[in-house]
């Protein structure tokens, strides 16, 4: 008897467990937990679509550049040319030996309409050639190399890397095709550092991409100096990760994501575009001990707000738009009209096409869109997840600014 009242609890409490989850699930999430990846066709019902046009209205897409759109493969086949790419990727990502790592490389795959991993290399670059091709003719993607993270001694270290794509296979992919730049990366404590600064740039790099965290990179270290004068020497923008960084594993290194380590390139020259807002977790605030931690974003607008810093503290606001973020803060990101002409446009590419990370209806049902526009931009997300992104950023507002068209108008800070 006893056995059946627990049984029945079991049963009732899992129903009730469903049916809350199911609730939570339609007032939040938008739809599919998989990308419908219907890349092959947008439809001109959309295109031709008034709100369509009211997010293109103004700007010259002619200096549309996504500043942050990550290169994707395994190394399993051959690129567009038929050559070896060199992408390398942690076999643990593809391994049910770590369970968290395979679901996440597999939502990337998803998210990037991948459908047979061992051709992911090609695969990647025919699914952002359609995405392309489906936006207005300038648009240009600024896709990220990513280097191996090292040890202190300058060592490589693979086996605590998450994934490598080669500086020389993202220059050869931006010079073959016209809609492409590419941002390179170059770990500072690597022997060669300087020297693979100078074939980047001679090469065609806009940038350089960190993620400390995941490359165990100290922005702050004296090491660097000579590194941060060779960016300021070849005129290359420093892109860097700051806040928690939970795309890949890195939680120990976490306090090298902290926004006040960016002053030392900073007060060096460097011109230093932070990613993300640095809108995700907290650090120790360096300049008061004796406090507590704070958020990371708190810490990032001491640095956008200091009077040394107006000419070269930029921001990205890739992946602000995610489920994760802090939404007051989201709305402050959005509100500060004096930090829009030091805003750039990017994407996170592929991150828009993870379904589940991305709720326009939680963006509306807390007044950072209206309700009226998810069911358009919803149904764009099944065609092109880019371009579904852009119209989030394009059409979000807190308390009825939007951001201006200088965040769009990105190419400026490159040439």
């Amino acid at each position: 008897m006893q056995r059946r009242k627990l049984l029945k609890l079991g049963l009732g409490t899992g129903a009730c467990t469903a049916l809350a989850g199911g609730i939570v699930w339609n007032q939040v999430f938008d739809g599919p937990i998989v990308n419908p990846c219907l890349i092959d066709n947008l439809p001109d019902s959309l295109v031709n679509h008034s709100l369509m046009q009211q997010a293109f209205a103004g700007l010259d897409v002619s200096q549309l550049w996504d500043t942050h759109f990550h290169l994707l493969g395994n190394g399993l086949n051959n690129g567009f040319d038929g050559q070896a790419t060199g992408i390398w990727l942690n076999p643990e990502m593809s391994s049910w030996l770590s369970p968290i790592q395979k679901l996440q490389y597999g939502f990337y795959l998803d998210a990037a309409c991948i459908s047979e991993a061992d051709k992911a290399d090609s695969l990647f670059l025919e699914n952002i050639n359609k995405t392309m091709s489906q936006l207005p003719q300038g648009i240009r993607f600024m896709l990220l190399a990513f280097d191996y993270q090292y040890d202190n001694h300058g060592n490589a270290k693979p086996e605590a890397s998450t994934f490598y794509i080669p500086n020389k296979y993202a220059a050869k992919v931006a010079k073959a095709h016209q809609s492409f730049e590419w941002i390179a990366s170059v770990h500072p404590y690597r022997s060669d550092a300087i020297e693979q600064l100078e074939w980047c740039k001679a090469n065609g790099a806009k940038a350089v991409k960190w993620l400390p965290p995941a490359m165990n990179i100290d922005p702050s270290a004296g090491r660097c100096d000579g590194y941060y004068q060779k960016l300021v020497d070849l005129e290359l923008p420093l892109l860097t990760h700051a806040g928690d960084e939970k795309a890949v594993h890195s939680e120990e290194l976490q306090k090298l994501a902290n926004p006040l380590l960016l002053r030392r390139p900073l007060d060096l020259g460097v011109k230093v575009i932070v990613a993300h807002c640095a809108s995700l977790g907290s650090n120790q605030d360096l300049d008061n001990k004796k406090v507590s931690q704070k958020s990371n974003f708190e810490l990032f607008a001491r640095l956008m707000n200091d009077a040394n810093y107006q000419t070269n503290c930029l921001a990205d606001i890739s992946a602000i738009n995610l489920i994760n973020r802090d939404l007051h803060e989201i709305k402050q990101i959005v509100e500060n009209q004096d930090w829009h002409s030091r805003l750039l446009y990017a994407s996170d590419y592929p991150l828009p096409g993870v379904m589940p990370i991305i709720s326009s209806k939680n963006l509306a049902a807390n007044d950072l869109l209206d309700e009226s526009v998810v069911p358009f931009i919803n149904q764009v997300r099944q065609h092109n997840s880019w371009l579904y992104d852009f119209l989030v950023k394009r059409l979000m507002k807190s308390n009825g600014v939007v951001f201006s068209n200088d965040v769009f108008q990105t190419r400026k800070y490159f040439e």
